[in-house]
């Protein structure tokens, strides 16, 4: 178990480095060809962030590893929201202010019911995938719109600031980041998806399951450290607004994508088991995001909340592993 071990976890690290330079090198690549900043925020970035999870699912597809795919996918979504959200309200209690986040939310629950049943039939066809990537190509000509018409929203000003503080590179050095990073996002992604599976087959747990715990976490990191450094940075709206934009790509993008390449056949807990736990942490934070209720101030995930969301991923995992074996 040496290598398969080595490979996961040198394939998270280059993974993660090497997603972090394909988005810097993308960031400025599009400063350099004259496109809007928030549109670098909502669309570069948002893409480049979900590349570790669309780059890992793509190539499991390719490989005829449904479960790593579809496990990456869904788990990443329930890491987002129960540890990530979890672990930043604890350490920041997180006000949403945006209005475009306010009608994300709303969004992102559509966007579940309609991923869930779509894998009611226990497959992702070929045609399901082209609805998910229909509805994801729609979400982000809204999100661009949207993003345009409320330049004043607290979401873009926090998007603006963020780049700002970005280093500046020529157009060059921007391209060379961009080509390396991509390249090393496919080599970490084909080393950690080998590792994987080798590891899946020692423990005699199911692809699936390495999919939803480890792969996930893995691929989950940036937006972990976004998130985190953006609470600190009190930049409350921006650490929300990854998690969301991260779930909306995942659901739509990364699952669209894989099926393409190669339709999958589930078995019936990724239905009634992951997707239910997606699907109400989901609500959960449509809930806690938008302050439902009169006795508490409105939009707020207080500590309280994030350790709600915290206990839930130990609970959820700890019961993945108990009926792996």
């Amino acid at each position: 178990m040496y290598l398969p071990s080595l490979a996961i976890i040198g394939g998270l690290i280059l993974l993660i480095w090497s997603a972090d330079r394909f988005v810097d090198g993308a960031t400025a690549t599009a400063r350099a060809f004259g496109m809007p900043q928030l549109l670098i925020g909502i669309v570069i970035i948002g893409f480049g962030t979900s590349a570790p999870e669309m780059i890992v699912s793509a190539l499991s597809a390719l490989n005829g590893n449904p479960g790593i795919a579809l496990g990456n996918a869904y788990g990443s979504n329930i890491t987002n929201i129960a540890l990530i959200l979890g672990l930043t309200a604890l350490i920041s209690p997180l006000a949403v202010n945006s209005q475009a986040l306010k009608q994300e939310l709303p969004m992102l629950i559509f966007i579940t019911a309609i991923s869930a049943l779509l894998i009611y039939d226990n497959e992702v066809s070929r045609l399901d995938a082209f609805v998910l990537l229909f509805i994801f190509f729609i979400y982000m000509s809204w999100s661009i719109i949207n993003g345009l018409n409320n330049k004043n929203d607290s979401l873009a000003r926090e998007i603006t600031e963020e780049l700002a503080e970005q280093e500046e590179m020529s157009l060059k050095q921007a391209l060379m980041w961009l080509l390396v990073g991509l390249v090393l996002l496919m080599t970490s992604s084909q080393l950690l998806v080998w590792g994987a599976v080798e590891f899946a087959h020692y423990f005699g747990v199911s692809d699936l399951v390495i999919g939803l715990t480890i792969v996930a976490v893995g691929t989950s990191l940036p937006e972990l450290a976004s998130s985190l450094a953006a609470a600190k940075k009190d930049q409350v709206d921006l650490a929300v607004g990854n998690i969301i934009g991260s779930n909306l790509f995942n659901t739509l993008a990364v699952v669209g994508i894989a099926g393409v390449i190669s339709p999958m056949q589930i078995g019936p807990e990724v239905f009634n088991r992951d997707m239910l736990v997606m699907s109400v942490l989901t609500v959960a934070l449509l809930i806690f995001g938008l302050g439902f209720g009169k006795s508490k101030k409105a939009g707020k995930i207080n500590r309280f909340e994030g350790l709600l969301f915290f206990v839930c991923y130990i609970v959820y995992n700890l019961y993945l592993f108990q009926t792996a074996v």
